[in-house]
């Protein structure tokens, strides 16, 4: 029982030091970025059907979703930067 006690906490040691200080921060941002990359394909999907009315509010939609995007992918860059300056 004893090694397995000492192995485990040798394991968790090793993993938790061998992750980048941002680990959670960048599988968040991920996640965002998944997220939002499924809402523009349904946005483009909607195009369609939408009439031209409702295509204006789906053009702007877009145009929002797609700097979001933007926004992620440079934070993402950003903590990469910082961790391998």
């Amino acid at each position: 029982m004893l090694p397995r006690v000492v192995l485990t906490y040798i394991l968790l040691t090793t993993v938790a030091l061998a992750f980048h200080e941002h680990t959670f921060a960048v599988w968040e941002l991920r996640e965002l970025l998944i997220e939002r990359q499924l809402n523009l394909w349904e946005l483009l999907e909607q195009l369609k059907y939408v009439t031209d009315e409702q295509r204006v509010v789906v053009y702007a939609e877009i145009e929002h979703i797609k700097s979001e995007i933007v926004a992620i992918v440079d934070q993402l860059l950003e903590h990469d930067r910082s961790q391998h300056p």
